[in-house]
């Protein structure tokens, strides 16, 4: 007797136990009803509201910021690249008054005549200058500069194709007399390069550029040489000889850039642009 009735008080534990689990578990049940009712009235819930869903995403590219128009006329630089024809930019001291005054003067004292663009990645830029790349050794090109420096002058306007930059070290406040011509859109240098030009006629050029053989890996010097030499051979300045847009007739590459193209090669020597 005493065997079954141990086995029954056991079985009624049991029991109770049972009803208990099941009274809580309805407890907290009716609880997360009654806490999600009253959040859905407050205001208070996880759910995102419509702004949130408006938001853009991480991976969506920021609004292009184009260049300001001008208030009156713009100095223009003038290009002369041997054998491929003109490039005429307009300079922006209103953004960069600095990298202007700079790249007139070196452009005044014919600094530039007889540089090379020492630097192309078709689908980037094209980068020019160094006056070490007047000498006979192509090691050192993209290491040179006018012996001093200039204090950085970032803006918000976009690195769109045929926009002009200013080249510099890592560090900052490095940028002396390089400078590159932006062939095709390169947003990730937006905010971290000096914009100091707009091209208003020759983009077609730059894309000529950009198709010349390129020693892109560096077996006869620094990655990314044209194996000809692409040579500047003179610079000036225009005063007040521009004003207007980009025309639209310049917009588009003539075309295709390389395949082996790569914005990830712009790291590759000292005076780069991103």
């Amino acid at each position: 007797m005493r065997r079954v009735g141990q086995a029954f008080e056991g079985g009624s534990e049991t029991t109770r136990g049972r009803s208990r689990f099941t009274l809580t578990c309805g407890s907290l049940l009716l609880a997360l009803i009654v806490t999600a009712g009253c959040g859905a009235g407050d205001g208070t819930t996880d759910a995102p509201d419509e702004a949130a869903n408006e938001a853009p995403t991480p991976d969506a590219p920021a609004p292009v910021v184009p260049v300001p128009d001008a208030t009156s006329p713009r100095d223009v630089a003038v290009l002369e690249i041997e054998g491929h024809g003109t490039i005429r930019f307009e300079l922006l001291p209103e953004l960069a008054p600095k990298h202007v005054e700079n790249f007139v003067k070196l452009a005044s004292t014919d600094f530039y005549d007889g540089t090379l663009f020492h630097r192309v990645i078709p689908g980037f830029m094209v980068q020019g200058g160094d006056p070490y790349s007047k000498d006979e050794n192509p090691n050192n090109d993209g290491r040179g500069g006018p012996g001093y420096t200039i204090d950085d002058e970032f803006s918000q306007v976009s690195f769109v194709r045929g926009i002009v930059g200013m080249a510099r070290t890592a560090r900052p406040n490095s940028a002396g007399s390089q400078f590159f011509l932006i062939h095709e859109d390169t947003r990730h240098l937006d905010g971290t390069y000096t914009v100091f030009g707009r091209v208003i006629e020759g983009i077609d050029v730059v894309d000529a550029i950009t198709q010349v053989p390129i020693d892109t890996y560096g077996r006869h010097g620094p990655r990314d040489r044209p194996i000809e030499p692409v040579i500047l051979k003179d610079v000036r300045i225009e005063k007040g000889a521009a004003g207007g847009a980009l025309p639209e007739a310049e917009t588009a590459p003539a075309s295709p850039p390389a395949a082996d193209a790569s914005p990830a090669a712009a790291t590759r020597e000292e005076w780069d642009e991103g």
